[in-house]
């Protein structure tokens, strides 16, 4: 079952647990046995998280009962070692955990004689050799991975901090990041990120999702030793390059599903270029019309009549204009009427509850003037971001809290499916 690592420090691993356990059992194998479900076997969609905890739980009658001891293994096996007398019940248990799983290919297939096995099941007293030597081998197994991702993360972290004091970005190095995003598939490195409201019971209702090019992934993928963002300026006709990428993908239904509403970040000159006016001739009005355009302040300011031209045009046709990546110190200077603009996203901060009641007030009279249903508070990584934008009246939250509301309602309602199929059985 997946743990935090963070939670695990100090604390052994279920291999090392099951490890003693085995050791333990020398002196009193007699009448014991033991069953490995081979879960590490499905397809990663069916051995989530809440699916191996409620796999799991189809033993913790037993476990309460003395009769046996639980193991689940960080690759998703379950391993139970229980007394001979109630072995009825446990082949009762595996059929139940059988038939939660009953649509994947290494039960569909398990009937080959090239299949792998659903389970396996040990004599302890005459097979304790045997069941050793297995856990000792994932044990080694286990020691193995742990090693690679410390390596993993050391490797990351050096990365990172190379990238920080790393090659800035130059008019050289930016023409050799240009030569590569002619040949690179982007597609892989697009992310989608929910804006939702949210209930009062703490629900999250979508309403569109923001496509973008990650600009990690893009460095540590094409030029892992170059700091994009050195250079505002070089890095401004960096994402110009980014927005035709964007733009060719989003009209390649085979590429990326657009479906649903969507918003993606664009500079104004991208607005007023070839490449836009040829995406907005393949399209249809129905998909203008569900498409939000995503503009810094920074870029509207730059060039103000350029912006005024491009937001009339995209509107005429049916887009929406969102002004990105406000602060609770520039919010307060923009007017979203009279720029013309649909929405506006705010940038989450702590100090907008730590600066206490005025700083609330303040934010309450700016989410007022554009309108609560015209505001999104993006950024927000924890609960209390959520909780402070509802309470200074904004309706539309952006960001991780987000995202883990969202997997949370999708974990809720598989187990739910999972309790059903269980009590069917």
């Amino acid at each position: 079952m997946a743990i935090n690592p963070e939670q695990q420090k100090g604390k052994p691993s279920e291999e090392n647990l099951l490890m003693d356990y085995v050791r333990r059992l020398e002196q009193h194998k007699g009448g014991r046995k033991a069953v490995q479900i081979h879960l590490s076997g499905l397809r990663p969609f069916n051995r989530r998280e809440h699916h191996i905890r409620v796999a799991a739980a189809t033993f913790e009658k037993l476990v309460t009962d003395l009769h046996g001891q639980l193991f689940v293994l960080k690759n998703s096996d379950i391993f139970f070692v229980y007394k001979r007398e109630v072995e009825h019940d446990v082949e009762t248990e595996v059929q139940r955990v059988r038939y939660l799983f009953s649509d994947d290919p290494l039960i569909l297939e398990e009937s080959r004689e090239d299949s792998a096995p659903f389970c396996t099941w040990f004599d302890v007293e005459t097979q304790f050799d045997d069941l050793l030597r297995l856990v000792q081998g994932m044990v080694e197994e286990e020691k193995r991975r742990e090693a690679e991702v410390r390596a993993q993360m050391d490797t990351r972290a050096q990365l990172k901090a190379k990238q920080q004091r790393g090659e800035p970005l130059t008019p050289e190095v930016l023409a050799r990041v240009e030569t590569a995003l002619a040949r690179a598939d982007l597609s892989n490195l697009v992310r989608r990120q929910f804006v939702c409201g949210i209930t009062d019971k703490g629900a999250p209702e979508p309403l569109f999702s923001e496509l973008f090019m990650s600009i990690k992934d893009l460095r540590e993928t094409l030029l892992p030793g170059v700091n994009l963002v050195s250079n505002r300026w070089l890095f401004q006709h960096l994402t110009q390059t980014l927005d035709r990428r964007m733009l060719a993908m989003l009209g390649k239904t085979d590429n990326i599903t657009i479906s649903g509403d969507i918003s993606f970040n664009l500079n104004v000159s991208t607005l007023l270029s070839p490449e836009f006016l040829n995406f907005d001739d393949n399209l249809t009005a129905a998909r203008r019309g569900a498409m939000v355009v995503e503009l810094q302040k920074l870029d509207i300011f730059a060039d103000l009549g350029a912006y005024l031209f491009a937001r009339e045009f995209v509107q005429e046709r049916g887009y929406r204009i969102c002004i990105d990546g406000l602060t609770y110190e520039t919010m307060s200077l923009i007017d979203r009427e009279r720029l013309g603009a649909d929405l506006v996203k705010l940038v989450w901060h702590s100090d907008m509850v730590d600066r206490g009641e005025d700083m609330h007030q303040k934010i309450r009279s700016m989410v007022k003037r554009s309108g609560d249903s015209r505001v999104v508070l993006c950024r927000c990584d924890d609960r209390e971001a959520v909780d402070f934008g509802r309470a200074v009246g904004i309706t539309m939250f952006q960001g991780r809290q987000v995202e883990n509301l969202i997997a949370e309602e999708s974990r809720k309602r598989e187990l739910r499916r999972l309790k059903q199929r269980i009590q069917r059985s």
